[in-house]
């Protein structure tokens, strides 16, 4: 084994099977994942975290480059209660110049629908 993990030319990776049981191709680890995880849930968030995206362009008026480093974790929304939320939110954009209260009530009003979802993707 020794000799093997000296030549990463002959053997680059070290593969485990059982004697009866073939390699499952790759796809089906992605089923799994939508099994514990419900797969409307997660492009519903994956919809909501590309709107947030869109709207700090407009919000920052600039290019992503030039977008100050912010961060909005929606999980982290997640567990403060509404008004921390908002809070939260203020906080994130103040370095926004144009009025953000749209985009906070917008974004409040859609992550609602999240709360349930929550507990499990932080396990």
């Amino acid at each position: 084994v020794a000799a093997m993990a000296s030549e990463p030319s002959t053997q680059s990776r070290v593969m485990f099977q059982a004697a009866d049981k073939t390699e499952e191709p790759p796809h089906r680890k992605l089923g799994k994942l939508t099994v514990k995880y419900n797969r409307k849930d997660l492009q519903r968030r994956l919809d909501i975290e590309e709107w947030i995206d869109g709207q700090l362009h407009l919000l920052f008026d600039c290019e992503e480059e030039e977008i100050p480093e912010l961060e909005i974790d929606i999980d982290e929304l997640l567990e403060l209660a509404d008004e921390g939320q908002r809070t939260r939110l203020q906080e994130l954009l103040q370095e926004c110049g144009k009025p953000k209260e749209d985009f906070i009530n917008a974004l409040l009003y859609r992550i609602k629908g999240l709360r349930k979802m929550s507990g499990p993707l932080k396990k």
